[in-house]
């Protein structure tokens, strides 16, 4: 796959807060999607799309009904993965337009935070995600992920960055409710509604609260569970998106680089609140959350043990940081709309003095049960143990990735380094953003086998002989870790220490099979997780030749090459015909084919010494040849059918794809090897100082694998 370059420019600027310490932004102007090679062609790709098959209901006269996940007649597909997690029972299917009188995508145009409100899917991660991103830069980077729509016809489509290239998500806009048929009803329902139809269906049936999974707080406005769905099929179904962490489902919606910190690491207080808090939304966003408690002692569930009214293993938004009359406070938002912080500055509580009423403007809060509340930054570092921040890229910034598969010894072995390298050359002084990250497996986690990965690296710059920097830890089992450093002109290498905890499973979690029902479902899995290890620049096409499938563009663009070449091939030959009629009545008819075939014969010609005695150069001389042929008929011989590549390949050779086998109602899961992860540098400089990235992996000089990857900077657009 080819390397991404993004655009993202960093010039360092000051901001200062009476003797603070400055603050570096990471953005100059207005923060916006990271810009890749891939993205433009992806919004471009994903407009055409939208309209062509707007265009073509149109004139079928038909609603958009996708068959790539259709809610309503492949319900398994869409709602599980090859191992059930969860069970959902949604009553009905059905489409925006019937459960909205007046539908609008954006109500007044702006998305906002207050808009999300969670269903039945435990997804909190990615709509905690939702809010905070739709709080920076007044919502344009959510309408600028939301590319295109037509919601008369039912389709939308909608762009994510993923692993290192932005990918279009277009689906039909049928959605799960939770409210029943009216004949589904037991009669003392039916009673509530005086056995009326159809006063049930205008009430019950009506709105966004008979949504099953996530909706909007808006009346009317859809695009919170539509993008829900769209991010459901990027990763497979509904359940691949169940429990995860905020900062990667920012990643997956901005393309900007997120880190994991716990707050009782930060060493000082007062520099974070006005190095990082205080940008929050301007160039990098916030998440947070604390564990469950242990409720051993209580005899209670940990997860129901509320900490003044907030729930643990749960993710909450930030959505500003505001210092108001000397004081610090940070306004958070719980994706479920509602359960609010009941401690200090909740709502109503007895700090709210008439003085504080009347700043409350300044917060841009309001007193309601809508999920919104304040909290003094003090209490918000006490309460919250896990801090997410993402960073955000403006136009200034560029990105090159390589990416390998990594063999690691087994275990037991040595926890050190050396497995994989990678190296990169600096053409002159930047701050650079330096990223180790696994390729996202959610899409086949549960072929992910018995492995977790960790991650961590040092960085040291060529001639030198100590660590310029390593990568802070914070936890394990991280997605991605990641260096904020500047960097002066010169070579540098990145050395990978690659850690892995074998998980305990048992036969629900970790099946040696499965129904062979399920056959279908196994073969999109083994697909997803072959085009994604196909980033890896040491990936063997030919081992996944049965599952990497065929691009319908790839087919459309081989075709329309050979429509071409026969077109030209045409155009070379010129058939005339002639009638003659003799005295006795006889018709003889001559045809007569011309083929002009144009050749270049290079004829080596004299050698011309030079004038001042250097060596002799030699002139080619090009002699274009025009020949004629003439044949009494013609024929066309019917062209070769071509393959994805162009050559005639059995589907099968050369595959030795996972090995899976179907006996006896079974099929056998091809979990990933424990020994094998697909791990990527991504490195973030300046516009002005491209990077080459080239991977190394263990190996003498001899058998040494070597890959190198060329940045190709692409200019980065602000999103507006």
């Amino acid at each position: 796959m080819a390397d991404v370059e993004t655009i993202t420019t960093t010039e360092t600027t000051t901001t200062t807060t009476s003797g603070a310490p400055s603050a570096l932004s990471f953005v100059q102007q207005k923060p916006g999607l990271l810009v890749t090679k891939e993205l433009n062609k992806a919004i471009e790709q994903c407009k055409e799309k939208v309209a062509r098959i707007a265009k073509d209901c149109k004139a079928r006269n038909r609603k958009f009904r996708d068959i790539e996940f259709d809610l309503e007649n492949d319900k398994d597909e869409c709602l599980y993965g090859l191992i059930s997690s969860g069970s959902y029972s949604p009553a009905d299917v059905h489409r925006v337009t019937q459960i909205f009188d007046n539908p609008t995508f954006f109500q007044n145009d702006i998305p906002g935070s207050n808009d999300i409100v969670q269903g039945q899917l435990p997804d909190t991660w990615f709509l905690s995600a939702l809010a905070t991103v739709s709080t920076a830069n007044k919502g344009e980077l959510i309408k600028t992920l939301c590319v295109a729509h037509d919601e008369k016809i039912g389709v939308y489509g909608f762009i994510f960055f993923k692993d290192n290239a932005w990918v279009t998500v277009v689906i039909d806009d049928m959605l799960y409710t939770r409210v029943p048929k009216y004949e589904e009803l037991k009669s003392h329902e039916q009673e509530l509604y005086h056995y009326d139809k159809d006063i049930y269906n205008k009430s019950a049936r009506k709105g966004g609260k008979s949504l099953y999974f996530a909706k909007s707080g808006e009346t009317g406005e859809t695009w919170v569970p539509l993008i829900e769905k769209a991010y459901a099929k990027l990763h497979g179904n509904y359940s691949h998106i169940v429990n995860g962490d905020v900062c990667d489902a920012i990643e997956d919606i901005t393309g900007g680089v997120s880190t994991v910190l716990q707050s009782k690491d930060i060493l000082d207080v007062d520099r974070f609140w006005k190095e990082e808090l205080l940008q929050a939304n301007k160039d990098r966003l916030f998440g947070c959350s604390f564990k469950s408690l242990d409720g051993n002692r209580t005899q209670q569930y940990g997860a129901n043990i509320l900490v003044q009214g907030l729930f643990g293993d749960h993710a909450y938004s930030v959505l500003r940081a505001v210092e108001v009359k000397g004081k610090r406070f940070v306004v958070v938002r719980n994706p479920w709309g509602k359960s609010e912080w009941t401690g200090r500055w909740s709502d109503g509580s007895k700090e709210w003095t008439t003085e504080w009423l009347d700043a409350m403007p300044e917060l841009n809060h309001v007193f309601g049960n809508d999920g919104q509340f304040v909290m003094e930054y003090s209490d918000w570092l006490d309460c919250f143990s896990q801090i997410d921040r993402t960073l955000l890229f403006d136009s200034s910034w560029a990105m090159s990735s390589q990416w390998l598969r990594v063999p690691a010894p087994p275990l037991p072995a040595a926890w050190s380094f050396g497995d994989v390298s990678f190296t990169f050359s600096l053409s002159g002084p930047t701050l650079a953003v330096i990223v180790l990250s696994q390729i996202d497996t959610r899409y086949f986690k549960d072929l992910a086998g018995k492995a977790r990965w960790s991650l961590d690296f040092v960085l040291v710059k060529a001639g030198e002989k100590e660590p310029l920097a390593e990568v802070p830890h914070s936890e394990y089992d991280l997605r991605s870790v990641n260096l904020e450093i500047p960097l002066e002109a010169g070579d540098y290498i990145v050395y990978v220490r690659l850690d892995r905890n074998i998980k305990v499973t048992d036969a629900d979690t970790h099946p040696e099979a499965v129904a062979e029902s399920k056959l279908r479902k196994l073969s999109r899995i083994i697909t997803a997780r072959s085009q994604s290890h196909s980033i890896a620049s040491n990936f063997k096409k030919e081992d996944h030749t049965t599952y990497l499938g065929t691009s319908l563009q790839t087919l459309i663009e081989t075709d329309f090459a050979e429509f071409e070449k026969k077109k030209a091939e045409d155009e070379k030959v010129k058939t005339s015909t002639t009638e003659e009629v003799s005295d006795d009545g006889t018709v003889t008819t001559t045809t007569t084919t011309v083929v002009t075939e144009t050749k270049q014969i290079v004829v080596k010609s004299a050698t011309k010494p030079k004038a001042d005695g250097a060596p002799a150069e030699t002139t080619p001389e090009v002699t274009t040849v025009s020949t004629s042929e003439s044949n009494a008929a013609t024929g066309t011989a019917a062209p070769t059918a071509p393959t994805a590549d162009g050559q005639a390949t059995s589907a099968t050779a050369g595959s030795t794809a996972p090995a899976v086998k179907v006996e006896d109602g079974k099929v056998t899961v091809p979990y990933d090897d424990i020994n094998n992860v697909v791990v990527g540098l991504r490195v973030y400089t300046n516009k002005d100082v491209p990077v080459t990235v080239v991977g190394r992996l263990r190996g003498d000089k001899k058998d040494a694998t070597t890959t190198t990857a060329t940045a190709t900077v692409t200019a980065a657009v602000t999103a507006k």
